[in-house]
């Protein structure tokens, strides 16, 4: 029989109590001694330089690679389960609970909870916080023990007055307990950062940077018919690059505002904002009489990603 070799004693292998499958690699370490050859585990992935940072991950859910005497987890099943269940995780049915081992671990960049009790309370906590709205685009069985997620959700802080929307996209890797067929691993990585080892600095980051506070600042800006059209940014380009009274050509600088004033989008404002270092009494006036500049007096907002 192979044996595990750990320092200067033999152990015999552990049999399996968590999921989430990895192909394996086995390297023999000759020996000198009496004792059969040790062997040593090592996932495809720690071969692999690059996946050192999923190391976390890994020791959170890797067992043996062996299979358990009679194998009676049905993960397409788990798989169809997932479809069912998941659009009400932050609704009034809830998730399933009786899916999930009393000791499930919950990782992501920023939490972690040991329990099926922590794991409930991480999801009332979103559901009550931050009105979460979830939508599930697929689930895979990705091995033997694991099923992957993908999914998007937008939060909405309830407790700022002007209630920010928050949007993050990511996998979930779900890690099955053979002996029973119930989750026991469930690790979160979020698609806008590298680092999403617990805890994480970047993930925290992350969720604060998407609510900002703006210096005021100045825009040129017109009305510009539809929002389909390009009339109304033809305009407020045009005195950025050089129409206006002193022909004058002003950097161009993001974000570009669009702003619909009525709910056919058939009446739309387009503002460009100028650079910071200008001062309003400075600027030149716009040749355009439909373009005006404006100063904003800048505040609190909400960041969402998108490409």
């Amino acid at each position: 029989m192979a044996t595990a070799h750990l320092s200067t004693q033999i152990l015999r292998p552990i049999h399996p109590v968590c999921c989430s499958f990895r192909r394996v690699t086995t390297t023999v370490v000759p020996s000198t001694s009496p004792s059969p050859p040790a062997i040593i585990f090592k996932t495809r992935e720690e071969l692999n330089p690059r996946n050192q940072k999923l190391k976390w991950a890994r020791k959170l859910s890797q067992v043996e690679q062996s299979s358990p005497p009679k194998p009676t987890v049905d993960v397409e099943g788990l798989v169809s389960f997932f479809y069912d269940d998941l659009p009400h995780l932050f609704d009034d049915q809830g998730i399933d609970r009786t899916a999930y081992e009393d000791q499930v671990k919950f990782r992501d960049p920023i939490t972690k909870h040991d329990t099926i009790s922590g794991y409930l309370f991480n999801i009332s906590f979103l559901k009550n916080i931050f009105r979460p709205l979830f939508q599930l685009h697929w689930v895979k069985q990705t091995g033997p023990y694991e099923i992957t997620t993908r999914w998007t959700m937008v939060i909405k802080s309830m407790l700022l007055p002007w209630k920010p929307e928050l949007v993050f996209t990511g996998t979930s890797v779900m890690g099955i307990n053979p002996n029973n067929g119930k989750f026991c691993t469930h690790v979160d990585f979020w698609d806008s950062i590298e680092n999403n080892e617990y805890f994480s600095l970047e993930g925290l980051w992350d969720v604060f940077r998407q609510v900002r506070k703006y210096a005021p600042f100045i825009v040129v800006e017109t009305n510009g018919g539809k929002l389909s059209e390009s009339t109304g940014f033809n305009a407020v380009a045009g005195y950025i690059f050089g129409k206006n009274s002193t022909t004058e050509k002003i950097p161009m600088t993001t974000p570009v505002f669009t702003q619909a004033l009525d709910p056919e989008l058939s009446d739309v404002s387009i503002q460009i904002v100028l650079p910071l270092e200008k001062d309003i009494s400075s600027l030149p006036d716009p040749s355009q009489e439909t373009v005006n500049l404006r100063k904003v007096e800048g505040g609190i907002a909400a960041a969402s990603k998108f490409s």
